[in-house]
């Protein structure tokens, strides 16, 4: 059970476009949290928030180095989250292709 409330903390936090930005950049690489947020149109404080939530979804992990904050990406919730979009993805493939075969056969 544990892991769907993994994934529902990802898909949470990818929901946000704000959010996806700063994990693009962090994509590129270890980042501060001020160079994260200047280039958002909004405040620091509200960066932080963004970031806070992909933190609790694991997708960013924080160290210090001294004052400063960095944050790094962490891919492991997205391979999980495509994982369980692929299974779907597949389920619902056999399905529908169950479906069509069956309406063929019942087509005269």
């Amino acid at each position: 059970m544990g892991e769907y409330y993994q994934l529902d903390d990802t898909m949470l936090a990818l929901a946000d476009p704000t959010r996806r930005a700063i994990l693009a950049r962090l994509a590129a690489g270890e980042a501060r949290v001020t160079d994260l947020a200047a280039p958002f149109p909004i405040s620091l404080n509200s960066v932080s928030k963004h970031i806070r939530i992909l933190e609790r979804a694991d997708l960013v992990r924080r160290r210090r180095q001294g004052r400063e904050h960095l944050l790094a990406l962490n891919p492991q919730p997205l391979d999980a989250a495509a994982a369980w979009i692929e299974e779907q993805r597949a389920l619902w493939t056999w399905r529908l292709a169950e479906l069509d075969r069956i309406l063929k056969e019942d087509t005269p």
